[in-house]
């Protein structure tokens, strides 16, 4: 279908926009059928833009400080203990934000809580330079993780604007190029604005350690600024925002605690909480440990160290999007099972190359492990995002916050197992545990669809994800022609009574007759 206008011959209904930039499914809430990259405009791509964008700056902000731990471990004489406790608070604070996010996305929408949480968590970063013990380091760590739960706004947004044909995809795509923000900032912080804030200060004896205090305020004022940015810019949904659909009556109130019930007590959300831990959960963990790794067992620099670490990250640029792609396209042929299929088979390869990397003892040999690691980790969360609009539509957002959860508890388990093991044992024991979480697809079983060995496809298994009511309202007309036009009542009767009467007297005729 075209979108260039959808009438839907409802009068009463609210709608903020008469025509869209891209092809549109009236059936699915006006949810663009299509996505187009090099598009900006409102609601669905403007959506899809700013999601990706505010994602990857929460993400920058989050692990900003990663490159610069070593630095840090050195200036206030912190342990390997001290550091991985910082970072395993660092993830775990997020945790419980994504609860909370994911029913707060139902009730109010995206953009709200996307611009709220950049702008809180902006301040804890500008004060990195504060920290002045392993105590101090973990505090600050746990408010600067409130950035974390952005994810949750990113995928629900994205749930919301795309239908389910193209919502893997479109999912993967805002996820990946937000996950990216821990690649680059591993490059920016810790091999660009990190030795030039040390030249700033002469390359003095406490030159580093001027740097490392001072040179977080950057990313927390673009922050500071992408939160309001996004907040006046954008939509929350096709139709408009949340707040102006409820007030016209269109939209109806949701509770956020029965929409996490629904959510918390389906079987497959914790499935997928399982399965995301054994892929996002990993890539958190290596961002927090993968320029400490190359540090401390190749022994290169932390400028080399953190260039080397951001080469994780970068494959976001397009491995997520791969994830999410593959799963629609199995969609189209097999159906959920293709879906169910992709995501066992990434993560089956992901546990293997995590083996693999664990005994790499050459540097060249491990960088391209890694690289091939990294690949299937966010191929993995592409295709986990693509099986959870379907869970249970209404509560998506639910879903999305506690599978987002999922990711950050296996980060929080997996940061303990590094803490307590040396590096080798410590990847063995990652790559042992993902590849048990690949068995557990064999318990997916989405209402409406064919898990992998059990279950049957029904005749109507549309998705109705977060779908706003259209009361009243008649089916869509057609799309991109001209709207429906309603005659008034009287004057559709006063044409009626002429043939009423016609088709009496040819009764009469007959009778007499």
């Amino acid at each position: 279908m075209s979108a260039a206008e959808v009438d839907t011959g409802a009068p009463q209904e609210m709608k903020k926009y008469k025509t869209y930039a891209v092809n549109v499914d009236p059936d699915q809430d006006d949810k663009a059928t299509e996505i187009k990259l090099c598009n900006f405009s409102r609601p669905h791509m403007r959506a899809f833009h700013c999601s990706w964008w505010a994602f990857f700056i929460a993400f920058f902000i989050w692990f900003a400080i990663s490159p610069l731990l070593s630095e840090i471990k050195t200036t206030l004489n912190l342990s390997k203990e001290d550091i991985w406790t910082s970072s395993i608070v660092g993830v775990a604070g997020t945790i419980a934000m994504r609860f909370i996010l994911g029913p707060g996305c139902d009730k109010w929408g995206a953009r709200i809580l996307f611009a709220a949480v950049l702008c809180i968590a902006s301040i804890p970063t500008a004060c990195t330079g504060l920290v002045n013990s392993a105590t101090g380091l973990a505090v600050l760590r746990l408010f600067i993780g409130i950035a974390g739960g952005t994810f949750v706004m990113c995928q629900y947004w994205t749930s919301r604007m795309f239908t389910k044909e193209v919502v893997g995809t479109a999912n993967a795509l805002v996820g990946g190029w937000g996950n990216l923000g821990g690649g680059v900032t591993q490059l920016v912080m810790g091999s660009l604005l990190f030795p030039l804030f040390k030249t700033f200060y002469g390359n003095g004896p406490d030159a580093a350690e001027k740097a490392w205090r001072t040179v977080c305020i950057v990313p927390a004022v673009v922050a500071f600024a992408t939160g309001c940015i996004v907040y006046f810019i954008s939509d929350d949904c096709p139709k408009g925002n949340y707040k102006e659909l409820k007030k016209n009556g269109t939209m109806p109130e949701i509770s956020a605690a029965a929409s996490f019930r629904s959510g918390a007590f389906n079987f497959n959300t914790w499935i997928l909480f399982v399965q995301y831990a054994c892929c996002f959960g990993v890539e958190l963990t290596m961002n927090n440990a993968a320029a400490l790794y190359f540090r401390e067992e190749f022994g290169q620099s932390t400028e080399a160290a953190a260039a080397i670490a951001s080469i994780f990250g970068w494959m976001n640029l397009f491995a997520r999007g791969l994830g999410g792609y593959i799963s629609d396209k199995l969609n189209a042929r097999m159906g959920m099972r293709g879906r169910i299929w992709a995501q066992t088979i990434l993560l089956l390869l992901e546990g293997a190359l995590v083996l693999v990397f664990a005994n790499s003892s050459r540097l060249g040999g491990a960088i391209v492990c890694m690289v091939f690691f990294s690949v299937f980790v966010q191929a993995a969360e592409g295709s986990t995002f693509g099986i959870v609009p379907y869970v249970d539509p209404p509560s998506t957002g639910s879903i999305s916050g506690i599978v987002g959860a999922g990711g950050n508890t296996g980060a929080v388990l997996f940061g303990l197992g590094f803490r307590q093991l040396s590096y080798k044992n410590a990847f063995l024991l990652m790559g042992f545990v993902i590849l048990g979480s690949s068995l557990s697809s064999i318990f997916l079983i989405i209402k409406g669809h064919r898990g992998l060995f059990f279950g049957t496809d029904s005749p109507e298994n549309k998705a109705q994800s977060l779908a706003v009511p259209e009361p009243d309202a008649e089916e869509a007309a057609e799309v991109n022609k001209e709207p429906v036009k309603r005659e008034p009542l009287e004057t559709k009767m006063a044409e009626e009574r002429p043939v009423i009467a016609e088709d009496i007297s040819d009764v009469e005729s007959e009778h007499e007759a």
